[in-house]
Formats: structure tokens, C-alpha cells, sequence
């Protein structure tokens, strides 16, 4: 599974395609060729959430099974918090397994619950779990790079992508789910 930015949506994709192996590249321009000519070859889309969302609703889906203690919890309840689809939050269910700060089980008895206590999950670990992307995006194209402006602004775009990444990870660092709940129980 690779996971590529089009159009500012995170979309997640198999890339094999019969017997070869697509590049993100060409999985990106034939998504633009869809759009205009409802071809894709893409085979499977499994994301198409705004990237910046899924951090927002990652802690309410936290904050749903912390509240719930023990007991598993349904996507289908989680997805009436939230408001959206079950399937959406089986899928960002699936992110926060791998990361190792949720537990789920199928069937009858299934549902989800938390790997850590509240206080134990930093929101920092929540944000590397999921595919949120940058802050902002590169132009698509290559700058000129006979132009002295064109063939610097990436890699002074990049530096500072980096920084905001590191600013970002530094402050999420010093809350907890715990602080989540604490807060929205004051209100």
C-alpha cells in the first residue's frame, strides 16, 4: 500500500496493477486523467478523507473509546459521534492498530478498545500514527532551475516544512488523551 497526495485528499492505493508495479507518479497522473476522463487504474482507494482531518477525528475516536473503558466499542457507535461512516473510522481504526494504541476484535462481541490508559497516549504518537501530510504542499511542478529564485525555493520550502514538523510534534508532545478528556469534561 502506498499512500499519495491528489488535490489535497491523502488517498491510499494498491499499487499492482495486474503483473507490473505502478510508480506514485503514474498512479497520480492517471488519477488527474480520471478526473477528466473517468478512467483509473488504480485498483483500490482506501482514503479519501482531507488529510488535515484525520487528526481530529483520531482524537475523537480516542476520546470515544476512553470513555468507554474496558468494554469494546462498536465502529458503528464511534461513526455516530463522529458523524460520518463507519467504514471511515474501521479505516483510521486500522492506523491507530498499527501504531499499537488500539486493539480490535471482529465478530458478534467485536469492537475496539484502547492499548494504553488515557494518560499513557501522548497526542504525539496519534499524529505520527496517520498519513495527515504536510502543513502545506510544494508546487507540482519543478522551478526553473536556470532562475536563481526557482532552483532554491524547494529546498528552503523543505527545510522549513521540517521545522513546522518538529514545532508541531514538540507541542503535541506535551498533551495526553488524558488532557483531551479533562477538558471536554469542564466544558
Amino acid at each position: 500500500m502506498k499512500r499519495v497526495r491528489v488535490r489535497g485528499f491523502l488517498i491510499a492505493i494498491n499499487l499492482e496493477y495486474g503483473t507490473r508495479f505502478l510508480t506514485a507518479e503514474a498512479v497520480t497522473l492517471n488519477f488527474r486523467k480520471f478526473c477528466l476522463t473517468n478512467i483509473l487504474i488504480v485498483t483500490k482507494l482506501i482514503t479519501v478523507m482531507a488529510a488535515n482531518s484525520q487528526f481530529a477525528v483520531a482524537i475523537h475516536v480516542l476520546t470515544v473509546l476512553a470513555k468507554g473503558g474496558d468494554e469494546r466499542v462498536k465502529s458503528d457507535y464511534i461513526a455516530g459521534s463522529v458523524n460520518t461512516n463507519p467504514v471511515v473510522i474501521r479505516r483510521l481504526l486500522s492506523n491507530l492498530q498499527e501504531a499499537n494504541l488500539v486493539v480490535s476484535h471482529v465478530g458478534a462481541a467485536g469492537g475496539t478498545t484502547l492499548t494504553k490508559q488515557p494518560k499513557d497516549i501522548r497526542l504525539s504518537e496519534v499524529y505520527k500514527a496517520l498519513p495527515c501530510g504536510e502543513v502545506f504542499a510544494l508546487h507540482p511542478k519543478e522551478p526553473n532551475q536556470d532562475c536563481p529564485i526557482g532552483k532554491n525555493m524547494a529546498a528552503f520550502l523543505c527545510g522549513l516544512q521540517k521545522e513546522i514538523d518538529k514545532s508541531i510534534e514538540e507541542k503535541l508532545r506535551q498533551y495526553t488523551l488524558r488532557d483531551v478528556i479533562e477538558h471536554i469534561e469542564e466544558a
